[in-house]
């Protein structure tokens, strides 16, 4: 069920269809956890619908209490400005990368536990 069809419920019929949703979905772990379902995806629909159900429960009891609702958490603009900061981050990691491979002591230790291996095997 999509979120505009049910904005378009009352709040009492979404409750009595969230009942009904969680009780199916009761039914349905418990005959999962005896048998094979036929159709297992469901399990998952079930609990998003309820999700979806109680969102809109809870947007309707914010926007009565005068509660502002909360659009989308990141505008574009600190989307792009949170990318930038990973990217910069990223940058900054492989110098360190490169300057630790440059000091030898990562290739130190492998042709160490490589001799080691080798002279392992001769014995």
């Amino acid at each position: 069920m999509r979120a505009e069809e049910i904005r378009e419920l009352t709040d009492a019929e979404v409750r009595s269809r969230v009942a009904e949703l969680e009780e199916e979905r009761f039914r349905l772990r418990f005959r999962a956890a005896t048998e094979t379902l036929e159709d297992p995806l469901r399990l998952r629909l079930i609990r998003k619908d309820v999700a979806r159900m109680k969102t809109v429960l809870r947007e309707r009891e914010r926007e009565a209490a005068g509660a502002e609702v909360r659009g989308p958490r990141r505008t574009k603009a600190k989307r792009a400005s949170a990318g930038k900061k990973i990217a910069a981050r990223q940058a900054r990691a492989s110098a360190t990368r490169t300057t630790t491979k440059a000091s030898g002591s990562r290739k130190t230790a492998r042709t160490t536990k490589g001799t080691r291996a080798a002279g392992a095997g001769e014995r």
